[in-house]
Parts: C-alpha cells; structure tokens; sequence
C-alpha cells in the first residue's frame, strides 16, 4: 500500500486549500487504496476572506493547520512532524492558500518565494526520487523550486501566469482541464482543475488521472 501525504494550506478556495480539490484528491487516493496523511504548515494566514462577500475580513486570523484540520476531519499533522521517509509521495491540492500561504506568487507574482518548511519538504522528497503532484495554482511551486531543473508543468492555457511562473526556469505546457501534465524525468505531475474548471466532474477526472500518475511513478 503506498502512504502519500496531502499537504493542505487551509480551508476554502480564496484563503485556503480549495475544498472540492482536496476532496477529490483524498477521494482519488482512497479509491486506489492508498494510505494518506495530511499535512499543513503551523502558520498564520495570510488573510481571512469572507467566502460569501469575497473580501478580505479585517482583523481576523486564523492558523493554517487549524483552518486544514477541517478538511482532513482532524487527521492532520503539522508540516514539521512529516517524515518524508516515511511516504511514497505528495500531493498539493490549489486554492488561494497554496500561493498566499504555502508560497506568495498570488501577492509577488514571478518574484514570489516558497515557505521555507514546504521547500525543505518537497526538496527532500524530490531528492529522494518521491513523486510530486500539484494541483490547481501549486505547479507555482513546483516551478519556483525546480525551475533550475526545467521541470515541465501546467497551470492550463492562461499565458500571463504560466509566464510569471516560468521566470525560474521551468517550461509551462498548455493542458486541458480533463488532462495532465506528466515530467517524467523529474516525477512531477501537474493538472489544472480550477484554473479552468466549470464544473466538479471537470476538475474530478484532471485530478483522478493526476492521482493515478503520482502513484505509478511512486
């Protein structure tokens, strides 16, 4: 049975973790019998957004881990206690979260950097030759931290963030929302899901296949 970790940045698609990705993701893996351990940095937000207005919410906080927890119904560990030896690979699910919380490409753009403990994570496992698999917006950091090895990526047909995102190095490939993107060399896949989703069975079938190619490389 091969153990994969989710690791989560939260809770809802504009500060957070996107909630049906995740849930697709965690779906995805359990249809294929794998073991998951959910994971997420014990750090504050970036901002809290009111999800009905679609504003950001002044003088509110909450904690990454905390807002996750949610999602993984309590089953979650924080970032710091994820042994990497210990798993087979890592998905990283979209929302907001992923480039607020996890990396600031949604505030720097082609600037932006990594959270230090998610870079030491996914450098490891990818050290280590444990594929990776990214969701959504979080090919950004895939391609801030393996943009020095071109790594190949999709975040779908948009061309001014695939540019912002290439600025490391990495080679952006245009992908429909049913499909994926497979760097082989690198074991890293990629698959766009609500960057041009309109509806769940959409994202459902680019993330199933993302799951199914993260475990056969594992």
């Amino acid at each position: 049975m091969k153990k994969v970790a989710v690791i989560l940045s939260g809770c809802g698609v504009f500060d957070g973790s996107e909630i049906h990705e995740s849930v697709l993701t965690l779906l995805a893996l359990d249809r294929a019998n794998a073991q998951v351990v959910c994971a997420a940095p014990d750090v504050p937000q970036h901002h809290v957004v009111n999800h009905l207005t679609k504003e950001p919410v002044p003088g509110e906080m909450r904690n990454v881990l905390v807002e996750a927890a949610r999602i993984a119904r309590g089953q979650i560990v924080p970032l710091s206690r994820l042994n990497v030896r210990d798993v087979d690979a890592i998905i990283l699910p979209g929302g907001f979260g992923a480039a607020k919380n996890l990396c600031s490409f949604a505030l720097a753009g082609a600037k932006h950097t990594v959270n230090p403990e998610v870079a030491k994570v996914l450098r490891e496992a990818h050290q280590a030759g444990k594929p990776l698999g990214f969701i959504c917006i979080a090919p950004a950091i895939a391609a801030q931290l393996f943009g020095a090895e071109k790594v190949e990526f999709t975040i779908g047909t948009d061309a001014g963030t695939a540019q912002a995102m290439s600025a490391a190095g990495g080679q952006h490939v245009n992908c429909n929302v049913r499909n994926v993107v497979v760097d082989r060399r690198l074991k890293i896949v990629t698959t766009p899901a609500y960057m041009l989703a309109s509806r769940i069975t959409e994202a459902e079938a680019g993330i199933n296949k993302l799951v199914q190619a993260v475990l056969e490389l594992a």
